[in-house]
């Protein structure tokens, strides 16, 4: 999965497992529909010894993340299972931001309308102060980016790298385009930390 929402067939390695729902074509490798359910989860690449399946008609499909900035600008959550701790951290900071704590089909129906136009992922301008650590932008014109979003500064993310680019100035003023739905950035304005990958923080 990109920062973009896209599902791609790249050699680089994720840190997290993905779900939302069965999106594949019999038993062939090949993608047929964006998601099939609004439940769109984060999870762990193992978890009790489970083995994912592979391809298996009616089974979900297994999408992996770079890191978890990725997942949760693509409009996925944590897991409430195979990371419930996560799980309650990313409530609290649901319940932070806005009061209430609902339970997932809230937020999930809240998440699925923010993350997606018809078959198209949103996107959504926000100014650059104040956006969060773990959020994800484009930015460029033609030749587009998605960068991760630090304190002071943007890394560029790659489907042919294995770590994140460059750091560049971050903005301190105007607008942004942001690919994370804004309910989950305001979780992680209000404490969330997502787990980012080793070279985020190496940059």
């Amino acid at each position: 999965m990109t920062p973009f929402g896209d599902i791609v067939a790249i050699a680089q390695r994720g840190l997290f497992l993905g779900n939302r729902g069965s999106i594949h074509r019999g038993d062939r490798a090949e993608i047929a529909r964006a998601w099939q359910v609004r439940r769109w989860i984060t999870c762990a690449l193992e978890h009790k010894g489970w083995v994912a399946p592979r391809w298996q008609p009616g089974r979900w499909t297994a999408l992996f993340f770079f890191d978890e900035a990725v997942a949760l600008a693509a409009g996925h959550r944590p897991c409430a299972l195979c990371r419930r701790p996560e799980f309650v951290l990313w409530m609290d900071g649901w319940e932070a931001s806005t009061g209430a704590r609902p339970g997932v089909d809230t937020v999930d129906r809240r998440l699925h309308a923010e993350r997606i136009d018809g078959r198209q992922k949103r996107r959504h301008a926000m100014p650059w102060s104040g956006l969060p650590t773990g959020s994800f932008v484009a930015v460029g014109g033609a030749e587009e980016l998605a960068c991760l979003v630090l304190a002071d500064r943007l890394l560029p993310w790659s489907a042919t790298s294995d770590s994140y680019g460059a750091p560049t100035a971050r903005p301190s003023s105007g607008p942004a385009v942001v690919l994370t739905p804004p309910s989950t950035v305001e979780v992680l304005r209000h404490g969330y930390v997502p787990e980012l990958h080793p070279s985020a923080v190496s940059n």
